[in-house]
């Protein structure tokens, strides 16, 4: 009946953990390089007695993830900086920092792809659908309760009558032949097929058409589009003037809050005092909100060199006289209100910040107007730290 019949293997059964992880070792001792272990579960110290090496998938997971990142990167980085230069939120033309969670989410994306393709196309041997063990009596016993040892027949090694006793001194309990299995020619572009593609295409595209076109709009299924609801900028009925979008009540205070006392005046009676002191953590805050808000107008360094190329007026220097006079409230006035062509940035940046935006500025115009006595703090204390000062 088999003779025939080409012979992939032979497979022996065992009826606990202990013989199967001997006969592993003890196959892999033997020379043979072709065999395979199967287990109802899994069970330690497999690997180790099979001699099976790290899996190469890792490296293909590795390649992949990092080529990916590699390219979303740059591909960010190039639309932003050069194929497309544009200024968002005074952020620079490559704003790295951005680029991290995309780039993660790429990786992560193109590394587990990769691995599953491939895991099946290459490690398993695709489209290789049918493994002969499949319909055998010897893999219906291993999924059960049994342990088994397959030796195939292209091992270098391989003779039927020596790996049959081979098989039964390591007690195995039962022993059977694998045979490949015939191959069918299978057409796939038979009429009864391409008719019941045809089928299935119509239904799928009425199906979709229907629910998405008539069957959300009938009742009970349109309930999302008569919500008791007003859209932005439309009309109602409910308040006497018609609009929809309700302004805040005036002179509402959030509980704990204390309102900015000179609201919309130019020239505060009083300006209020800078409650911050100029650490260091204070002053990288600052550095951090005034390049995102203020350098787009005022440049970098405030001296009134716009970033923006023309696209907006040009903020003056904050280096002037007239503005180094400026009371610490009196700016932090000018930022809460705004002034000539800046608005007011009173709801972007929190009052804690414009503190500390301040107070970088006064480093930024200490730094351009230093005093005799800054000069003779520096050599202090490049003399008590050990380095050599140039007079």
């Amino acid at each position: 009946m088999n003779e025939n019949k080409v012979l992939h293997s032979v497979a022996a059964l065992f009826d606990t953990p202990d013989k199967i992880i001997n006969a592993a070792r003890k196959v892999k001792d033997a020379g043979y390089t072709m065999f395979d272990v199967n287990t109802s579960y899994p069970v330690h110290g497999m690997d180790k007695a099979m001699g099976l090496g790290q899996s190469k998938i890792g490296y293909v997971t590795l390649f992949f993830g990092f080529a990916g990142a590699v390219f979303i990167f740059l591909f960010m980085g190039w639309s932003m900086a050069i194929n497309y230069p544009y200024i968002v939120g005074g952020k620079p033309f490559f704003p790295y920092q951005a680029f991290i969670p995309i780039t993660f989410e790429v990786t992560v994306l193109c590394g587990s792809i990769a691995t599953v393709v491939g895991m099946l196309a290459v490690f398993f041997n695709l489209p290789f659908l049918s493994h002969p063990i499949h319909d055998s009596n010897y893999i219906k016993e291993v999924s059960v309760d049994k342990f088994g040892v397959v030796i195939e027949a292209e091992d270098p090694l391989f003779d039927k009558n020596k790996v049959v006793e081979f098989l039964k001194n390591l007690g195995a309990g039962k022993i059977e032949f694998i045979y490949e299995p015939e191959k069918q020619a299978i057409k796939i572009l038979q009429p009864k097929f391409i008719v019941f593609l045809a089928v299935v295409a119509a239904l799928t595209s009425f199906s979709t058409y229907f629910t998405l076109n008539k069957l959300m709009y009938i009742v009970p299924f349109n309930w999302m589009d008569n919500q008791k609801k007003s859209n932005p900028q439309s009309e109602t009925n409910f308040f006497y003037d018609g609009y929809a979008m309700r302004t805040p009540v005036e002179g509402t205070v959030a509980r704990g809050f204390m309102p900015y006392p000179f609201h919309e005046q130019a020239l505060p009676s009083e300006p209020l005092a800078n409650p911050t002191l100029p650490t260091k953590q204070i002053l990288k805050i600052g550095q951090e909100k005034f390049l995102t808000f203020c350098s787009p107008c005022h440049g970098n360094y405030a001296e009134g060199v716009s970033r923006l190329m023309g696209q907006f007026p040009p903020g003056p220097t904050l280096h002037s006289a007239k503005i180094i006079g400026y009371s610490d409230g009196m700016i932090y006035n000018i930022i809460t209100n705004g002034q000539n062509a800046m608005p007011s940035y009173a709801y972007q940046i929190p009052r804690e910040q414009r503190w500390a935006i301040i107070d970088y500025i006064r480093v930024l115009q200490r730094a351009q107007n230093p005093k005799p006595s800054d000069f003779q703090a520096i050599k202090e204390l490049n003399k008590e730290s050990g380095k050599n000062v140039v007079n």
